[in-house]
């Protein structure tokens, strides 16, 4: 865009020094007299005159060419921005939901771990005890054979 504006404006320069220098050479080089002189010159400004609002005008329009373009591509930039900004706080909020549901599902199953061990735990306890009783009616019923045989064999 800044070579443009540097061949425009090296154009509109060269058009205008160009027209200057042409203009005062041809009326110099003319033989005429004072007042036919005056009215070429003075025919010959207003013709540059005309010329260079023209190019003025032309100027304007293209400045106010550029910054309409330049405002349209901004808010196209600030448009595609806030649309990418969506989409990555959309794709992060959904990492972050599936993350959360990921150790939901931990949780639960160390969880449910954690209640399958304690049962076992529960039903091994119970187990020991049984056999505890158990046993400790084997040795009592032990006992009470030994003691027997042994007052028996006293008697005897």
């Amino acid at each position: 865009m800044s070579k443009d504006g540097i061949n425009s404006k090296d154009f509109l320069i060269g058009t205008l020094i160009g027209g200057i220098v042409g203009a005062t050479t041809a009326l110099f080089l003319a033989p005429k007299s004072g007042k036919e002189l005056r009215d070429d010159l003075n025919t010959q400004a207003n013709v540059l005159k005309e010329k260079t609002d023209r190019l003025a005008t032309d100027a304007k329009e293209r400045g106010t060419e550029y910054v309409t373009i330049a405002k349209d591509k901004t808010s196209e930039l600030s448009q595609l921005v806030a649309e990418q900004s969506n989409q990555i706080l959309d794709k992060v909020k959904d990492i972050k939901d599936r993350a959360a549901g990921k150790a939901n599902h931990v949780k639960s199953e160390a969880e449910d771990a954690a209640a399958d061990l304690a049962s076992e735990a529960s039903d091994v306890a119970d187990e020991a005890k049984v056999r505890a009783q158990e046993a400790k009616s084997e040795i009592e019923d032990g006992i009470k054979d030994v003691k027997e045989k042994v007052e028996q064999s006293t008697k005897g």
